[in-house]
């Protein structure tokens, strides 16, 4: 009995990990019937990793929303422009549980970007944050506003690479395993970054 006492006490008995998926799956009571999304964050300007985990902790707050996983940060150059012509983005992939339908995903995540003062004044343009829903359930949608999954997806390891790294298993709708297409885009310029971490909102 006394060891049995002394080991409920002993903090190595359960794991923060294990407490935080807990709580997680616990928060999972809220939704009815949630779908699963996986969302991709990029930042190049200011405090890229204080932003990062600001829009992940503000999709978190959505009611609706409850982030299940968050990958590690990737430091990556610039996608469609000169080399050197633009500071370096940190990205990261976030998969979640919603009872929103796309479209009002889609507006949180506009909603987020511009609490950030993202500004849209041309393409491949430096941004403070960038939040893109690269998939949503099993959805293939070419709907202009929102094409599902994520049109250029399938080509960017700043996507791929940290995807694969929470979701070995995933599935990318319509173009297949996550790990195939992984070993078909070239790495070059896409870095993990061991010594920074973002955090799962608890």
């Amino acid at each position: 009995m006394t060891a049995f006492t002394e080991g409920q006490s002993d903090p190595t008995v359960q794991p923060v990990p294990a407490s935080v998926v807990e709580r997680v799956d616990a928060a999972d009571t809220t939704l009815q019937n949630p779908r699963r999304a996986v969302l991709s964050l990029g930042s190049n300007l200011g405090n890229r990793l204080e932003t990062l985990q600001g829009a992940i902790d503000a999709l978190e707050d959505t009611p609706g929303v409850r982030i299940k996983a968050v990958s590690p940060v990737y430091e990556t150059e610039p996608w469609g422009v000169d080399p050197g012509s633009q500071p370096t983005y940190f990205n990261a992939v976030i998969v979640l549980k919603t009872t929103l339908p796309p479209a009002s995903l889609l507006e949180r995540a506009h909603a987020v970007e511009e609490a950030f003062h993202r500004v849209r004044d041309e393409r491949w343009g430096p941004r403070t944050i960038d939040v893109d829903i690269v998939a949503y359930a099993d959805v293939v949608s070419d709907d202009p506003v929102l094409t599902l999954p994520h049109p250029r997806a399938h080509e960017r390891a700043f996507v791929l690479a940290p995807w694969y790294d929470v979701e070995p298993e995933a599935q990318l709708p319509g173009r297949g395993p996550v790990a195939h297409l992984l070993a078909d885009v070239p790495r070059e310029g896409v870095a993990p970054r061991a010594d920074l971490e973002l955090q799962l909102p608890e």
